[in-house]
């Protein structure tokens, strides 16, 4: 007869702790601690280019950019994560008593990878929907020159753009910022997998066809 491994439930508290002298971050979700995987270079350069030049064009501005150090606490799942961007409009709202904890994002971004992307697109979606002002998620693919917009309208309802190819230009509908893709790809390389055919790795200037 074979017996169930019970998964051991931590408290916030707990994870808190632990976070503080962790080797490598990790995320909190309602009880469960789950490390987060290695970013790649392409994942570090998409999250760097979109940070640069959005703080260089937002300077003087009302507005706040933050990469994945910065934790974010979304108290209706409980759950602590760390988005590979985050844009708060005026000073952030800390939970607790430090400034590593951030409530209040108005626009999230991340940058997909094979291992994430459907927790991404699923479950982290309905997380941050349930944040009060949060009105814009970005979601960037690294493998190819994709992205999708999902804006909340007037009525309330998540409205979804899709941008593809080298002539792009992201438009966010939470602030006025805009970013080609040039710009938003800059340094990345496309490499090839084990799904494409037999061609020679490409760059953001002769990006792959899109898969339908």
């Amino acid at each position: 007869m074979q017996t169930q491994t019970q998964i051991r439930s931590y408290t916030p508290e707990e994870y808190l702790q632990l976070e503080e002298t962790a080797e490598y971050k990790s995320e909190y979700r309602n009880g469960e601690i789950v490390p987060m995987t290695g970013g790649t270079t392409e994942h570090n350069e998409i999250a760097g280019n979109f940070y640069a030049y959005f703080k260089l064009a937002m300077r003087r501005q009302n507005s706040r950019i933050f990469m994945g150090d910065v934790r974010l606490w979304i108290p209706r799942y409980r759950v602590y994560t760390y988005p590979d961007i985050m844009v708060i409009q005026g000073e952030p709202v800390y939970e607790g008593t430090g400034t590593t904890t951030v409530t209040n994002p108005l626009m999230i971004s991340e940058v997909l990878s094979k291992s994430t992307k459907n927790y991404d697109q699923v479950d982290k979606f309905d997380y941050y929907r349930s944040i009060p002002g949060f009105t814009e998620y970005i979601l960037i693919d690294q493998y190819k020159l994709y992205v999708k917009q999902f804006a909340k309208n007037a009525e309330g309802k998540w409205v979804l753009t899709e941008y593809e190819g080298a002539d792009s230009v992201l438009a966010l509908a939470s602030i006025e910022f805009q970013i080609s893709f040039s710009n938003l790809y800059e340094g990345v390389k496309f490499n090839v997998t084990e799904e494409d055919s037999e061609t020679n790795p490409t760059d953001a200037e002769n990006p792959p066809e899109r898969e339908e």
